[in-house]
Protein backbone atom coordinates (compact mmCIF):
# COMPACT_ATOMS: atom_id res chain seq x y z
CA UNK A 1 0.00 0.00 0.00
CA UNK A 2 1.61 3.34 -1.21
CA UNK A 3 1.41 5.94 1.62
CA UNK A 4 3.02 9.52 1.00
CA UNK A 5 4.64 11.95 3.40
CA UNK A 6 5.38 15.57 3.20
CA UNK A 7 8.89 16.69 3.85
CA UNK A 8 10.29 20.28 4.29
CA UNK A 9 12.86 21.60 2.85
CA UNK A 10 14.88 23.31 5.64
CA UNK A 11 17.75 24.59 3.50
CA UNK A 12 20.41 24.43 0.70
CA UNK A 13 23.63 22.63 0.35
CA UNK A 14 25.81 24.73 -1.46
CA UNK A 15 28.96 22.87 -3.19
CA UNK A 16 30.91 25.08 -5.31
CA UNK A 17 34.91 24.56 -6.16
CA UNK A 18 37.05 23.83 -3.25
CA UNK A 19 33.80 25.21 -0.70
CA UNK A 20 31.01 23.19 0.61
CA UNK A 21 28.68 24.93 3.30
CA UNK A 22 24.84 24.15 4.45
CA UNK A 23 22.58 27.48 4.86
CA UNK A 24 20.19 27.03 7.10
CA UNK A 25 16.42 29.05 6.34
CA UNK A 26 15.52 31.47 9.74
CA UNK A 27 12.90 29.30 10.82
CA UNK A 28 14.84 26.64 11.95
CA UNK A 29 17.65 28.55 13.43
CA UNK A 30 16.75 27.57 17.23
CA UNK A 31 17.47 24.05 15.80
CA UNK A 32 21.47 24.83 15.44
CA UNK A 33 21.66 25.34 18.82
CA UNK A 34 24.56 23.04 20.33
CA UNK A 35 25.58 22.09 16.92
CA UNK A 36 29.00 23.88 17.17
CA UNK A 37 30.06 21.56 20.10
CA UNK A 38 29.93 18.65 17.38
CA UNK A 39 32.87 18.31 15.12
CA UNK A 40 30.56 16.08 12.23
CA UNK A 41 27.08 15.52 11.49
CA UNK A 42 24.44 13.73 9.13
CA UNK A 43 23.24 15.67 6.56
CA UNK A 44 20.12 13.92 4.52
CA UNK A 45 19.43 16.13 1.69
CA UNK A 46 17.56 15.10 -1.60
CA UNK A 47 18.74 13.85 -4.72
CA UNK A 48 16.48 16.55 -7.08
CA UNK A 49 17.66 15.90 -10.08
CA UNK A 50 16.87 12.48 -10.43
CA UNK A 51 13.62 13.44 -9.09
CA UNK A 52 11.29 11.81 -11.96
CA UNK A 53 9.08 8.47 -12.68
CA UNK A 54 12.20 7.26 -14.27
CA UNK A 55 15.01 7.81 -11.90
CA UNK A 56 12.60 6.42 -8.92
CA UNK A 57 12.03 3.46 -10.80
CA UNK A 58 15.55 2.17 -10.62
CA UNK A 59 16.17 -0.55 -8.62
CA UNK A 60 19.58 -1.96 -9.66
CA UNK A 61 22.59 -0.33 -10.61
CA UNK A 62 26.39 -1.18 -11.07
CA UNK A 63 28.07 0.44 -7.83
CA UNK A 64 29.96 3.46 -8.31
CA UNK A 65 28.88 3.68 -11.51
CA UNK A 66 31.56 1.19 -12.72
CA UNK A 67 30.74 -1.56 -14.91
CA UNK A 68 32.72 -4.02 -13.52
CA UNK A 69 31.09 -4.36 -10.17
CA UNK A 70 28.10 -6.19 -9.85
CA UNK A 71 24.36 -5.13 -10.77
CA UNK A 72 23.56 -4.78 -7.75
CA UNK A 73 20.24 -3.36 -5.72
CA UNK A 74 20.31 0.45 -5.07
CA UNK A 75 19.45 -0.07 -1.47
CA UNK A 76 23.17 -1.95 -1.24
CA UNK A 77 24.79 0.93 -2.50
CA UNK A 78 24.71 5.12 -2.14
CA UNK A 79 23.54 5.16 -5.80
CA UNK A 80 21.22 8.83 -6.21
CA UNK A 81 18.88 6.39 -8.43
CA UNK A 82 16.24 5.09 -5.94
CA UNK A 83 12.75 4.67 -5.08
CA UNK A 84 12.98 7.80 -2.12
CA UNK A 85 15.26 10.18 -3.49
CA UNK A 86 17.05 10.59 0.12
CA UNK A 87 20.73 11.21 0.43
CA UNK A 88 22.70 10.87 3.38
CA UNK A 89 26.56 12.04 3.95
CA UNK A 90 28.73 12.41 7.13
CA UNK A 91 30.12 15.91 7.01
CA UNK A 92 32.70 17.40 9.34
CA UNK A 93 32.24 20.82 10.57
CA UNK A 94 34.65 24.00 10.06
CA UNK A 95 33.19 26.24 11.88
CA UNK A 96 29.00 27.41 12.09
CA UNK A 97 28.07 31.34 11.26
CA UNK A 98 24.34 32.30 12.61
CA UNK A 99 22.50 29.92 9.44
CA UNK A 100 25.94 28.92 7.87
CA UNK A 101 27.48 25.50 8.20
CA UNK A 102 30.62 25.47 6.92
CA UNK A 103 31.72 21.76 6.11
CA UNK A 104 34.75 19.92 4.57
CA UNK A 105 32.79 18.19 1.23
CA UNK A 106 30.39 16.99 0.70
CA UNK A 107 28.80 14.43 -2.55
CA UNK A 108 25.80 16.91 -3.19
CA UNK A 109 25.03 18.85 -5.81
CA UNK A 110 25.12 22.79 -5.84
CA UNK A 111 21.42 23.88 -4.54
CA UNK A 112 20.40 20.62 -3.20
CA UNK A 113 17.16 20.95 -0.85
CA UNK A 114 18.10 20.18 2.72
CA UNK A 115 15.86 17.79 4.53
CA UNK A 116 17.80 17.42 8.39
CA UNK A 117 20.52 17.07 9.66
CA UNK A 118 21.61 15.08 12.69
CA UNK A 119 24.73 15.39 15.14
CA UNK A 120 27.28 12.29 14.74
CA UNK A 121 27.95 9.99 17.03
CA UNK A 122 31.08 7.29 16.88
CA UNK A 123 29.84 3.85 16.43
CA UNK A 124 30.41 1.60 20.08
CA UNK A 125 31.48 -1.22 17.74
CA UNK A 126 34.78 -1.71 16.32
CA UNK A 127 36.22 -1.24 13.24
CA UNK A 128 36.88 -4.98 12.69
CA UNK A 129 33.03 -5.40 12.88
CA UNK A 130 31.91 -4.01 9.52
CA UNK A 131 31.55 -5.62 6.42
CA UNK A 132 31.18 -4.88 3.32
CA UNK A 133 31.37 -6.02 -0.25
CA UNK A 134 34.70 -6.94 -2.09
CA UNK A 135 33.64 -4.08 -5.02
CA UNK A 136 33.85 -1.39 -2.01
CA UNK A 137 37.09 -2.33 -0.91
CA UNK A 138 38.34 -1.15 -4.26
CA UNK A 139 39.36 2.67 -4.29
CA UNK A 140 36.21 4.05 -6.31
CA UNK A 141 34.18 7.05 -6.21
CA UNK A 142 30.65 7.84 -4.57
CA UNK A 143 28.13 5.37 -5.30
Amino acid sequence: MLQTFTLYVIGRIHNRDDSAWIEIEAPYRDAMMGLEEFSHIHVLYWFHENDTPEGRSVLQVHPCRNLNNPLTGVFATHSPMRPNLIALTRCRILKTDDLIIYIDAIDARDGSPLLDIKSYFPPDTGENEVAVPKWRLRPTGAG
